[in-house]
This record gives C-alpha cells, sequence and structure tokens, in this order.
C-alpha cells in the first residue's frame, strides 16, 4: 500500500506545534499536513506535568502566540489554563482534526532522489506501525524526555520508608495533607512545588546542594489590563508582549555585562522579602553569575512569603544517605519526611527519540551544527522549532513557525523541492549549542549539535535580532 503522503509532518502537539499548524493554516494554506502526538492530549509540557502549583516560569504574554493574545488577569498562569488557551488556539483555527494521537515516531529516512521523508510510527493506542511519508518535517517535541525525568544515584534510598515521586510523573492520587514533605532542588520547579504543597503540607523543606537566583514578578502586568480597557486586544497585547521582551533583554544583557550589579540587586529584592534574620547568602547567594543558570521566577513572592510564615523551610547541604525516617545530611542533620520530592531536573532528548537518516547515512547530531537555531547542517526539508534559554519559550518557536512557512512558499515559488543547510567551513569555530551551564544542559552537551561562532551558525538568544535574522532575513 501506498503510505499516506502529506506536504507538511509536524511532530509533537504542544506550545510549539499547535503554534506551526496554526501558521500554516494562516500563511501557506494550501498545504496539507497532520500532526503527530506520542500522548492522547494537546498540550505537550503543560499536559505532561500535573504536579502542585505547576505554572508558567515566564509572562504569558511572551510565552504565548503572537497571533493569540493572552486575555486572562494572571501574566504568570497556571498548566490549566495555559493547557486551555493551547486548545482553545488549536479549536480557533480549525487544526484539531489533523492531530494523530498516541503517534510516536520512531524514525525518518531521507531520500534525495524522491525528495521526501519516510517516517515510521508507533500507535500506543493499537501497537501497530505506521508508516507515513512528507515533503517537509517540522520537529517541535522541545528537547526533554518526556518519559523520565533526572534522579540521582542517592545513597540508601531502597530504605526509605516514605513516598518517594519525581514531579514529572506526579501520582493523581498522591495525599500529602499533614504530612511532613522534602523538596530536593533549586531550581523552577522545586521554588513553584514548596508554596504549593505548604499549603497542605504539615511543614515542607526544600533541601538545595546549592542556591540559584530567585527573582519575585509581579503575578498580574497591570499595564496590560489598563490597556485592555482602552484598546483592542491584539493592539494591547502587541505592546505589552514588546514591553516584557525589551525588558527581559535588557537584563538579561545587564546581566552578562555587569553581573556584579544584578547579583546584588537580586540579592536586595530576596534580603527585603524575608525576616531580618534570614541568612540570605547560605540560601540565596550563587556561585555563578546570573543567567549562567536560568533564573528562577516567583509571582507575588510566594516563595518568599511561604518561607516567613513558617510553613516551609530551607536547607543547604549535601544529602549523606536517605533513612527509614528521612534524609541524614553531611553536616549530620536529620530530615525527617514521610514524602520526598526529587526536583533534580529533567533529561534532553532530541527529536523525541526519533533516528534520522540521510539517503541510508544515520544522522549523528553531535556532528551537526545548527543553522539559525532551526535546522541542521547536512539534513534535507527538516526545521526544529527550539526556543529561548533565557527569555520565553514561543518568542523563538513562533519565528522559526513563520520561517518554516516563509520557506515553503519560497520553494513553492521557484519549484524547488528540496533544501539544506551545508556544513560551514572549518574556519567557523564550533561551540555549544546551548550556553547555559544547567545540569541538564552539561549532561547532554557531548551529544547535542553545535552552533557556529558567527552568523548564520550562531544563535544569540535575542529576539529582536532573530526577527531581523528570521522574519525578515533573505532565504537564499
Amino acid at each position: 500500500m501506498t503510505p499516506e503522503h502529506h506536504d507538511v509532518l509536524i511532530v509533537g502537539a504542544g506550545l510549539s506545534g499547535i503554534g506551526a499548524a496554526c501558521q500554516l493554516r494562516r500563511k501557506a494554506p494550501g498545504k496539507s499536513f497532520a500532526i503527530l502526538e506520542a500522548r492522547g492530549a494537546i498540550g505537550g509540557t503543560w499536559d505532561l506535568f500535573r504536579y502542585p502549583g505547576i505554572r508558567s516560569d515566564s509572562d504569558m504574554h511572551t510565552l504565548g502566540y503572537a497571533f493569540k493574545p493572552w486575555e486572562h488577569d494572571r501574566a504568570i498562569a497556571d498548566g490549566d489554563t495555559i493547557r486551555d488557551y493551547i486548545c482553545e488556539t488549536a479549536r480557533e483555527h480549525d487544526v484539531e482534526s489533523a492531530i494523530r494521537f498516541h503517534h510516536r515516531v520512531v524514525s525518518a529516512a531521507w531520500s534525495t532522489p524522491e525528495a521526501r521523508w519516510t517516517v515510521e510510527v508507533q500507535r500506543a493506542d493499537t501497537d501497530e506501525t505506521v508508516t507515513l511519508t512528507c515533503a517537509f518535517l517540522h520537529m517541535c517535541s522541545g528537547y526533554y524526555d518526556y518519559e523520565e525525568g533526572f534522579t540521582p544515584a542517592f545513597p540508601g534510598v531502597e530504605q526509605f520508608a516514605g513516598t518517594l515521586v519525581h514531579p514529572q510523573h506526579w501520582p493523581a492520587d498522591l495525599d500529602y495533607a499533614g504530612k511532613r514533605v522534602v523538596v530536593i532542588g533549586s531550581g523552577a520547579t522545586a521554588v513553584t512545588l514548596v508554596p504549593a504543597m505548604a499549603q497542605q503540607a504539615a511543614h515542607v523543606t526544600m533541601l538545595q546542594r546549592s542556591p540559584s537566583y530567585v527573582l519575585s514578578l509581579p503575578a498580574r502586568d497591570r499595564l496590560a489590563e489598563a490597556l485592555r480597557r482602552r484598546l483592542p486586544a491584539q493592539t494591547a497585547y502587541a505592546i505589552v508582549r514588546w514591553k516584557n521582551v525589551l525588558r527581559g533583554a535588557a537584563f538579561y544583557a545587564l546581566s552578562r555585562r555587569r553581573p556584579g550589579l544584578i547579583r546584588n540587586v537580586i540579592r536586595r529584592g530576596v534580603q527585603a522579602s524575608l525576616p531580618p534574620d534570614f541568612d540570605v547568602d547560605t540560601h540565596f547567594k550563587p556561585r555563578y553569575n546570573p543567567w549562567d543558570q536560568r533564573v528562577c521566577l516567583v509571582p507575588d513572592g510566594d516563595l518568599f512569603k511561604t518561607l516567613s510564615t513558617g510553613r516551609a523551610s530551607i536547607v543547604t547541604d549535601r544529602i549523606d544517605t536517605f533513612t527509614p525516617e528521612g534524609l541524614r545530611l553531611a553536616s549530620g542533620e536529620e530530615l525527617p519526611a514521610d514524602v520526598v520530592v526529587t526536583a533534580t531536573g529533567l533529561t534532553l532528548k532530541l527529536l523525541g527519540g526519533a533516528q534520522l537518516t540521510v539517503d541510508g547515512e544515520a544522522v549523528t547530531f553531535a556532528d551537526k551544527v545548527a543553522y539559525k537555531g532551526m535546522m541542521l547542517s547536512g539534513v534535507p526539508n527538516l526545521t526544529l522549532a527550539l526556543g529561548y534559554t533565557n527569555a520565553s519559550w514561543t518568542l523563538k518557536a513562533d519565528l522559526v513557525n513563520e520561517y518554516m512557512c516563509r520557506l515553503l512558499t519560497y520553494m513553492d515559488e521557484r519549484g524547488y523541492e528540496q533544501c539544506m543547510p551545508v556544513e560551514p567551513a572549518l574556519s567557523v569555530a564550533r561551540i555549544p549549542l546551548l550556553d547555559l551551564q544547567s545540569g541538564y544542559i552539561e549532561r547532554a552537551a557531548h551529544w547535542l549539535p553545535k552552533q557556529g561562532s558567527r552568523l548564520p551558525w550562531r544563535l544569540h538568544q535575542n529576539y529582536p535580532r532573530d526577527i531581523r535574522l528570521l522574519k525578515h532575513g533573505t532565504l537564499d
């Protein structure tokens, strides 16, 4: 039987994939497409993660789509509201019918003579293997492993008599009301979990090996609320979006140029939000500079308020071993626990683990150089919607999705069937693709693609520059 063929196959029905489908509807309406989603629901990350307090770690005026105004009151939104926003966008642009749920892409093979991808899909609902073909493959599966988070090998964990849970696989029936909870970690997940769980738990202890930068932002954007009363929704949204983009870009740039200044600004904010006798330097003074790792945002200072009430506490120490009753730390302190949450990070998996071949030769990611942060050298007719590490994911994903549509139109107008970035000369230095020192990135650095030292191989993590490069730059 001849495999089902589409002009474009989109992999992933999360924020990026739904955005890509909507852009195809808007800007390349003649293209046929399908969305292959390994799970059984729309939403991607925002459907997978169900831990208490799950929310955005950036404002929704930049995490939302450029073409779909965010009109909710809270700029820092909870996971359910974000998922509803994605589903609503899919309905409005009539892309729900294009989604194939429970379709996990196992492999994709490119044929130059046929100018098409042959995609092998495993259906989780029927356990059968399905073959589809497409002229263009658009990967919107992010770079996280949806099946497994990262948990270190903790000594003695097998003797712990309580409940051990990773936030990525939160049990729907977990009852922690009135119980002693220890959250291991200091990143975005940990600072979200602590105030949320403290509302019901007897006490929550945030146990961190080393501190992170934590910055309080208002949960509501007052300018957005004022503008929505006076201007059309899209106009008000665009103004607030650009205000937040420029504010974030300025904060990041100043962090890199004057790290000491920003370190002091953040420290003063933390100190002002906590009791006078709180040991800020032990628990909120990282060893690295701001934006060497992602800065954690807390809406309306909820973490600091929870610590101030005494319903939660923070301990900075190393784990010696788990015990039946909890944990013993390197200092000798015992932390009793009924529930331990390992908010210890994520694992990276590019393209959802799909194996690529080009004309029979396996694609090794580590040997590839990323072109404009969205294509791979030597790999034809394939784009990747990867977001920013220093700003909202969707800002970059939106640009990539628009670029894909523009590229497809350009190829059609000139009769081209194939496009491919050719590997740059050796004079272009290879540097890491992602410039953060976070553990999940460092653990994957050896197999990730590289980027080049100059344009168009360099990713600047800068939205205004990328608008010029991706939205208005040449396609030749």
